[in-house]
């Protein structure tokens, strides 16, 4: 039995506690450890649970969301200074009056999961996600991978086939005119957006299950933390994952970020299928 659906978080938090351990150390394989304990979490794991959290209070009302959001993402964030956050980002985390600093890179992809869950429209997908995106990563290529991302996931959460997904990316985001056997050998490390969410979503498009989706993503090399965070997101919605892959993962976490995951899934529960 699989956890379908869920919340649409615990797919990337999973996906970048896997990659923890070879973003630096990439594979250029499928063969690998899965959940070693050597692995950790990462800015992430934090940053999408604070984007969740955000979601949740305030109950998807632009104003409220905009009011929330920054302050809930710092509250959460910077008890781990030290959890891999980038240069800019870690100086908006630590800033007593930060703003958007025009980056295209890809944690604004990686970060806008729950986006997929809570939304109920294509065009609430569009807003939330470019809501969450623009306090820091206002540059258009951050927006775009954003919604791409959110986008796909609330595609797989609402059903609809790879065939449909892979169109909707085809047409509004990304060309997608390549295969992970073509560019492994060749890949390599890559933070914008442009240059590793296309790579994230074809790790998906070309799975079988959910932890094949997170072993695609890793076995290309690159940023691979947020790469599979970002495939893991959309590979939940679609497969769901695997009882003992979630309760395993999830005891990486703090109890405080544990804590909040629990109180947004108890929100948007997850369904049980086989």
């Amino acid at each position: 039995m699989a956890e379908k659906g869920g919340f649409l978080m615990v797919g990337a938090i999973i996906g970048d506690i896997v990659g923890s351990v070879y973003e630096w150390d990439n594979l250029k394989s499928k063969n690998f450890p899965f959940l070693t304990p050597t692995c950790f979490f990462t800015d992430d794991s934090i940053m999408t649970i604070a984007i969740a959290v955000a979601l949740l209070k305030s109950r998807k009302d632009p104003e409220l969301l905009q009011s929330i959001l920054v302050p809930l993402m710092q509250n959460i964030g910077r008890p781990y200074p030290n959890s891999g956050y980038g240069g800019h980002f870690y100086e908006w985390m630590y800033s007593d009056n930060p703003k958007p600093y025009h980056s295209f890179g890809n944690g604004a992809g990686m970060r806008v999961s729950a986006v997929g869950r809570v939304a109920s429209s294509i065009e609430e997908v569009k807003l939330l996600s470019k809501l969450v995106t623009e306090v820091t990563h206002n540059h258009p290529h951050g927006i775009l991978a954003a919604e791409s991302i959110a986008m796909c996931t609330f595609l797989a959460y609402q059903g609809q086939s790879k065939d449909d997904i892979k169109d909707y990316v085809k047409t509004h985001y990304y060309p997608l005119g390549f295969t992970l056997d073509g560019i492994r050998d060749t890949y390599t490390y890559d933070v914008t957006a442009p240059g590793s969410t296309p790579e994230a979503i074809v790790a998906f498009l070309e799975s079988t299950d959910y932890e094949d989706a997170i072993r695609n993503a890793i076995s290309i090399g690159g940023d691979s933390d947020t790469i599979a965070a970002m495939t893991g997101a959309i590979a939940e919605a679609y497969y769901g994952i695997p009882k003992s892959i979630k309760s395993k993962g999830l005891k990486y976490l703090t109890p405080t970020l544990y804590r909040y995951v629990m109180e947004f899934e108890s929100k948007y529960p997850g369904k049980i299928v086989k």
